[in-house]
């Protein structure tokens, strides 16, 4: 048997199995996320996170979701990084920076008692070019565009904030069937690295209320990347204003998420450490 240890953290519900690889040694991560990952049987989480030493930022980031495979970036899981790295002496500075698939993201630390509490993350400017999202399209930018997806019309906006989303806005989100309508939209042909999705309902020109489905991991309470593309997919259809604040609420709390006139996005939200454990399992 071999033993590994880990904290458990999580941004407005988005929860991750959190690996210090500073003190651990990890061989195998995509394993890791499958026999961690799963709920009531396990750990039960959205995924494995690795924070490893970084030549260039203050750490690394690494992120598997619960069936192996890696992601590029997670929102919510690099408030948590940020968090870990300040609190446990890392990076003991106002001013983090995280190195992940998607470039180095800077975070701003708020802190109490010596703990970091809140973080922003400059998460960069949102990438439109459909070859780059990847979506197949044949426009310059994929904004309000009709598909069909399981015999149904929507109409999306795609945007990618280092992995690709499908923003769609409806008139009501709390009885949508995503367990039906999730896997049609990750799997369309039309994404060809699959796609996060986002059904949006616009409360007014400062609040979206947000449910999503991630690729690799289903519905999950809060997507971080996901609440930038729906704040950038707002302001592009006119429903929100550019250099506003705009709180993106979803089912266990909200994020302040601006897209500011130099074009990067903010995301603002709280980062919380559940408990520390070890995990005993089979290699």
């Amino acid at each position: 048997m071999k033993k590994i240890s880990f904290t458990k953290m999580h941004g407005i519900g988005n929860d991750y199995i959190y690996i210090d690889c500073f003190k651990e040694k990890v061989d195998n991560p995509e394993y890791l996320a499958k026999i961690m990952s799963p709920r009531r049987t396990s750990v039960g989480s959205d995924g494995v996170i690795l924070i490893c030493p970084s030549d260039v930022a203050d750490a690394k980031m690494r992120m598997f979701n619960l069936d192996g495979s890696e992601g590029k970036m997670c929102g919510n899981g690099i408030r948590c990084v940020g968090k870990y790295i300040y609190d446990n002496g890392i990076a003991k500075k106002e001013t983090l920076t995280v190195e992940t698939l998607s470039g180095i993201k800077t975070l701003k630390v708020e802190a109490e008692n010596g703990k970091a509490v809140r973080l922003t993350v400059d998460m960069g400017e949102p990438i439109f070019k459909p070859c780059d999202i990847p979506v197949k399209y044949d426009g310059e930018r994929m904004i309000d565009a009709p598909i069909s997806v399981g015999g149904k019309d929507y109409r999306i906006t795609a945007v990618s904030m280092g992995n690709p989303h499908a923003v769609v806005f409806c008139d009501d989100v709390q009885s949508l069937p995503l367990e039906k309508i999730g896997p049609e939209f990750e799997f369309n042909p039309i994404f060809p690295e699959q796609v996060n999705t986002e059904f949006i309902r616009v409360i007014d020109r400062k609040n979206l209320e947000m449910r999503v489905w991630e690729r690799g991991s289903g519905e999950t309470f809060a997507c971080g990347t996901g609440a930038c593309a729906a704040a950038v997919a707002a302001v592009l259809n006119g429903y929100c204003d550019k250099g506003s604040e705009i709180s993106v609420h979803l089912k266990c709390g909200t994020l302040t998420i601006t897209y500011a006139d130099d074009s990067h996005i903010y995301m603002k939200g709280a980062a919380e450490k559940v408990y520390d454990g070890v995990y005993e399992y089979e290699s």
